[in-house]
Parts: structure tokens; sequence; C-alpha cells
């Protein structure tokens, strides 16, 4: 599976990002594309442990049961998949601005590897493997990307 451990994986994600405008179009979501940029900054934050979100109600419930179907290697991310509470983002941002900070993050998560990756659980699947953060992120970003077509 791909994941932000592999440099030809960032560098793809960051050529993709480079192609998003401020004016592309959603294909679904509430959120344009600086604000899914700036959402993409947040989710990072959950795996490097700079947002600890406590664990869902849901989550505890069936997260364990999603996870290995969220997860599979040829299955990108659902559309209109739910949002961890608080990493919606709805103001104005400025695009260029927010791409910036993403790459930023990228980097000292792919830079930091397996060691940079946080033990607090994912608030709706739990616990996660360094691999299966990294996994996790790419997925993430992949999805919000193909959201606005590129």
């Amino acid at each position: 599976m791909k994941n932000l451990f592999e440099a030809a994986t960032v560098e793809e994600i960051k050529e993709r990002m480079a192609r998003l405008r401020p004016d592309s179009e959603r294909q679904w979501g509430k959120m344009n594309a600086p604000q899914a940029v700036a959402h993409c900054t947040r989710g990072l934050e959950l795996a490097t442990g700079d947002r600890r979100p406590p664990r869902m109600l849901v989550g505890r419930a069936i997260g364990w049961i999603i996870k290995p179907m969220a997860f599979k290697e040829s299955e990108p991310m659902r559309r209109n998949s739910p949002t961890v509470p608080g990493l919606v983002v709805k103001d104005e941002r400025d695009l260029a601005v927010e791409r910036e900070q993403l790459c930023r993050m990228i980097d000292r998560f792919a830079a930091s590897g397996p060691e940079g990756c946080t033990t607090h659980p994912h608030s709706f699947f739990g616990k996660l493997t360094p691999e299966e953060w990294s996994a996790w992120m790419y997925k993430h970003l992949d999805h919000h990307l193909r959201q606005f077509g590129v």
C-alpha cells in the first residue's frame, strides 16, 4: 500500500497538490480546495500527535469492524466519509498558504519516519501502527485530491 514513508509517494502527492487551484471544482463534500488542504494538514497533525482528540463512541463500537475494509489497498476512501470532529475547516483560506503548510507537514512526517508517529489512538479506528498511520495519511490526501479532480 502506498504510504508517506516512500519518497516517490510524497513526490506524487506534491505534484498533484501543485495542480490544485483555488477554484477547482469539488466532486463531493462541502469544503472548497483551500479548506480541504487545511483539513489535510489537520489530519497529519493527528498522525504526529500534535492533535489528540478523544476516541469517538461510534469508533469504539465499530471502528475495529470498519478498519480492515478502510485499509484495503485497492479501495480508496469513500466519498463523504465521516470526519473526525475538529478537522473540518469552515473559514476561508488562501490556497498558496495552506499548500505550503501541508507540504511542510508532509515533509516533517516523512522525515520523522515511524518514530515520529503518535502512539495516541485514532479517534475512530483506535491504535494504529506507524505503517498504518502512513498509509492512512496517503489515503486521506488521495481522497481529497480526487475530490477536486487531481
